[in-house]
């Protein structure tokens, strides 16, 4: 059977490299301790290897059945990457606001059937939500406005 389910197992080993490295990472830089006295490095190191056994059991059967070609839209992945590069590098100079709205217009590029209308009223409804949900109810220290100390 040439025609793998690529997916899954693409998929799979992606959860399974991301669990084997937040467990290598917590390991390294956490202590463990013991089951009696669970250090700081104790939770992460399992939810790596339990997301790094999940991502095993989605691939391994994949290598076993048919299933149709990936095709990446890389136009797509462009844009969310940048959106979140965009995003990361205007948050302390623009303020959380204005990178949030940036960050949602830039992915809202991705979709080739929303008006510039939509685009727009999307993004100020993120920006809004996201001001709403991190500064007001979780009472976050961000930014919010270039002119924000």
């Amino acid at each position: 059977m040439t025609n793998r389910d690529t997916r899954d197992i693409l998929g799979g080993l992606f959860l399974t490299a991301l669990g084997l490295f937040a467990a290598w990472y917590a390991q390294q830089n956490f202590d463990i301790g013991n089951l009696t006295r669970m250090g700081p490095g104790f939770f992460p190191v399992g939810l790596g290897l339990i997301l790094a056994v999940l991502g095993v059991f989605i691939a391994l059967p994949a290598f076993f059945r048919g299933g149709e070609g990936t095709n990446v839209q890389w136009r797509t992945l462009a844009l969310v990457t940048a959106s979140l590069c965009v995003f990361a590098f205007t948050l302390k100079p623009l303020g959380l606001v204005f990178s949030t709205f940036a960050a949602a217009f830039i992915s809202s590029l991705a979709d080739r059937e929303i008006t510039w209308r939509n685009r727009l009223l999307v993004s100020a409804g993120v920006s809004l939500m996201t001001y709403l949900v991190f500064s007001l109810g979780l009472s976050m220290v961000l930014p919010v406005w270039p002119w924000s100390p």
